[in-house]
């Protein structure tokens, strides 16, 4: 096991450049001691990168065996403070009845998954304390790749809609109560490009076969422009504004 999540280690959060890509956007996140929701964590690697730069963290996943794996590497083999990195596995159509608050809720790639987006946001929405930030990240409606894609109709776990234009962000978000103050594109054609050519690979051989390729692939992410032409996935920050302020 140790060999494992050493090695592990060494490819964190894995092969998927365009989720390594979007960890440029935490540039607009707050640092220091802090609450964070994550909701739909994933692998755990936001929760993580948001624990590191000094928050307390409630990573949300509804798929219990990928929660604990993320709990039993980060907490059990990187060390990290149980008291303030927890997962929990829980649908996040279920928030109806938590009770805490957060100062930040960071939710990537998730919502293009989910019918009843508005009714999440809504909880988002009432869970953030006043002056705090949702961080949305979904893919780009207007992208070929996404234009094209056979839509989930029974909600299994693929995407149930295209993505998002701005317009749609501003659409889901400001009649809930929030306020978006940033937005920007990530995904350049060059990162899509060189991440369609390691899924490939991926697809018809398996991971070990492009761990070859996939240092070549790392430059398309350090050099990434932020706001390409055609990005694949939209981001917004939205601030639920203070109590002075409404």
């Amino acid at each position: 096991m140790w060999l494992r999540d050493f090695l592990r280690s060494i490819v964190y959060p894995g092969l998927d450049i365009h989720l390594r890509n979007r960890a440029s956007l935490s540039q607009n996140w707050r640092s220091g001691a802090r609450t964070v929701l994550d909701a739909g964590s994933g692998n755990g690697y936001f929760a993580w990168r948001a624990y590191q730069s000094g928050a307390s963290v409630v990573a949300l996943n509804f798929d219990r065996q990928q929660a604990e794996r993320a709990e039993r590497f980060l907490v059990g083999y990187r060390g990290a403070d149980p008291k303030r990195l927890r997962f929990e596995v829980r649908n996040l159509y279920d928030l109806a009845s938590e009770t805490r608050r957060f100062d930040e809720i960071i939710c990537y790639e998730v919502l293009e998954h989910m019918r009843r987006d508005r009714e999440v946001v809504a909880d988002f929405f009432r869970l953030l304390n006043p002056g705090g930030a949702l961080h949305l990240c979904c893919p780009n409606a207007d992208h070929p790749r996404h234009r094209r894609e056979v839509l989930d109709t029974r909600e299994a776990g693929g995407h149930v809609r295209p993505g998002y234009t701005l317009a749609d962000y501003r659409a889901l978000l400001e009649p809930v109560g929030f306020e978006i103050d940033v937005m920007a594109g990530i995904g350049p054609l060059s990162l899509y490009l060189a991440d369609e050519f390691l899924r490939w690979i991926r697809n018809r051989a398996g991971d070990w076969a492009a761990l070859p390729f996939f240092p070549f692939a790392l430059p398309f992410v350090w050099f990434a422009s932020m706001d390409p032409e055609m990005p694949f996935s939209l981001y917004v920050r939205a601030r639920k504004p203070t109590a002075n302020a409404r």
